[in-house]
């Protein structure tokens, strides 16, 4: 399939695609025209990167799991790919330190309002 149809089916611009292409996520093979083609397996692998995404991973991190994870039922699993469990307990240790951080800042503000 084209970009434009991966782009609909997947429900994300060709822009997005793109820039997941220069990310290293996807690679499509190109046609003898130039443009670019997916597989069905492409569109599996957006919508993996869109979940990864929506749990707080960057780009950086996702190419590096993207291999190691498989819808399970509509919720993503790991496949156990030795390192991968190491590198989501760190980010999982970065967003929890962020969630501290927005918390105290939180707080701070409440306070702030408070005495207002």
């Amino acid at each position: 399939m084209r970009i434009g149809e991966l782009g609909r089916a997947a429900g994300v611009s060709t822009r997005l695609l793109r820039y997941y292409e220069e990310q290293g996520l996807l690679q499509p093979t190109r046609g003898p025209n130039g443009y670019r083609e997916y597989a069905e397996a492409d569109l599996a692998a957006v919508l993996r990167i869109r979940a990864l995404l929506a749990a707080g991973l960057p780009t950086s991190v996702i190419g590096q799991v993207l291999h190691c994870v498989h819808d399970d039922g509509g919720r993503l699993a790991s496949s156990g790919c030795p390192g991968v469990v190491d590198l989501l307990h760190r980010e999982q240790a970065r967003v929890d330190a962020a969630i501290r951080r927005l918390r105290s800042t939180q707080e701070a503000l409440d306070t702030l309002l408070r005495s207002s």
